[in-house]
């Protein structure tokens, strides 16, 4: 399974290398999560699923957090800031299956000192979101 994720991979960097980096590289994000993302929804569909997704709080299984790629999330998780200013700890508790935009979504333990962890999720299949909000209980700079 590895090997031929990374075929596939490694065929569409080939596929994509007339286009500039910028496009190449946008290019092999949203490939990849065509790939792999469990077929996710883009145009008006998108755009109805994450309005009935913002009635929801950040990070739940209902409104996932949008980032791109296993660097968004880290990135994302990384400006989280606890109560006190601190960075919380992360840990990834893995995957819920299909969320509310058809692509896989990803689970996090976040800790703060002194409070209960919370759970977020998060959907890592959205090259072109970027993600301003922030999840009750925390803030970003």
């Amino acid at each position: 399974m590895r090997s031929w994720i990374l075929a596939a991979a490694l065929a569409f960097t080939a596929a994509g290398c007339a286009a500039s980096p910028s496009a190449t590289d946008q290019q092999m994000a949203e490939s990849f999560a065509a790939l792999i993302g469990g077929g996710q929804v883009s145009g008006a569909a998108l755009e109805e699923r994450a309005l009935e997704a913002s009635r929801h709080p950040l990070g739940s299984l209902e409104n996932p957090i949008r980032v791109n790629m296993p660097e968004g999330q880290r990135a994302y998780l990384d400006s989280l800031r606890c109560a006190d200013g601190t960075a919380p700890a992360y840990r990834r508790t893995g995957s819920f299956g299909p969320g509310i935009y058809g692509s896989i979504i990803d689970g996090y333990e976040v800790r703060c000192a002194g409070a209960e962890p919370a759970t977020l999720i998060m959907d890592m299949y959205h090259p072109r979101h970027v993600e301003t909000g922030t999840p009750p209980g925390f803030t970003r700079p």
